[in-house]
């Protein structure tokens, strides 16, 4: 079997576009959409994670406010910073990069997010709404991997999904969204990109199509025999940051398989190490019907989709001013 390659280059470009032009419109009006972020930590891949975000804001001329502190940090201290941004009138979003030092009170920090600058769905209460089918924002993440199964026309309508990893910034809400009708809430907004072989679709992360009305199961470190939920499933999705954690047995022929994770290990490289997903691509590879590849697959669209919620949160803001 020869498995699709589900890149996520061609949908992130499309979404960039859009976002591109909504962002001339704002700056004609006077409106430079403008991004706070947050990160608390010393680890490479971290630092370049939010590096790409700041790169992907400046090619389209969204401003950026960085607060950056060492992961000795106090809850307290990093919560002050995120209600600075948050209460700044020219910030219009705010993304706290995840993880939290560990010994930081994630709520002391989450709540301290305003609700109408929370791109990344940090606040109890934005999460909240995702999780009713009302949602504020989609999280970036979320809304990559609904996007990249629409836009590659991957059904889940009464498919059997497995989500590896039940992280509130990725794993749960991934899940929710997908045991959703198709499109709850966000119709405000739908962007219509044709999919990769022309025919009408959409980025999946909002308006009336996208994914949903899967059949959901949720694993983690407590789940007996992982391998049997993944070979039970239509789609893998995997998000738990253990390279080489899914191979080519825990996989049934014909699923598709979508890598969340990027992690850093050590190689022969030029520059020392190398980015690997969760799954064993090599085993996979041959048996799985499609495959996001890792990295080139997820981040790119998680990245674009993170700059859309920017421009919303800044559209929505203009026109209540």
């Amino acid at each position: 079997m020869q498995t699709t390659r589900l890149r996520g280059a061609p949908l992130a470009e499309r979404i960039r576009a859009d976002v591109a032009d909504r962002v001339d419109a704002l700056r004609e009006r006077g409106v430079v959409p403008t991004l706070g972020t947050v990160i608390a930590s010393d680890d490479p891949a971290d630092e370049r994670f939010l590096e790409l975000k700041h790169e992907a804001c400046a090619a389209l001329g969204i401003a950026t406010r960085d607060r950056r502190f060492d992961p000795a940090s106090t809850a307290d201290h990093l919560a002050r910073a995120v209600a600075s941004l948050s209460a700044d009138h020219e910030v219009h979003a705010v993304f706290v990069q995840a993880p939290l030092p560990e010994g930081v009170d994630a709520t002391t920090v989450r709540e301290r997010v305003a609700p109408a600058k929370d791109v990344d769905c940090f606040h109890p209460a934005t999460l909240g709404r995702l999780v009713a089918g009302d949602p504020r924002f989609v999280p970036a993440t979320t809304a990559a991997v609904c996007g990249l199964l629409d836009f590659y026309d991957v059904a889940t309508t009464g498919a059997d999904v497995t989500v590896v990893g039940r992280s509130p910034v990725i794993g749960l809400p991934l899940a929710n969204r997908l045991a959703q009708k198709p499109g709850a809430g966000e119709a405000d907004d739908a962007a219509g990109f044709d999919g990769p072989d022309g025919t009408a679709g959409s980025d999946g992360t909002d308006g009336p199509d996208g994914p949903g009305d899967a059949t959901v199961t949720v694993c983690h470190s407590g789940t007996a025999d992982l391998a049997a939920k993944t070979r039970g499933a239509d789609v893998v999705v995997t998000a738990a940051g253990v390279p080489g954690l899914v191979d080519g047995e825990m996989v049934a022929a014909g699923a598709t398989v979508v890598d969340v994770s990027a992690t850093r290990v050590a190689a022969d490289t030029e520059r020392g190490y190398a980015v690997v997903g969760d799954v064993d691509a090599d085993t996979v590879e041959g048996r799985a019907g499609a495959l996001t590849p890792v990295p080139g697959g997820v981040g790119p669209v998680t990245i674009a989709a993170l700059l859309k919620n920017v421009v919303r949160a800044t559209e929505r803001r203009a026109a209540v001013e």
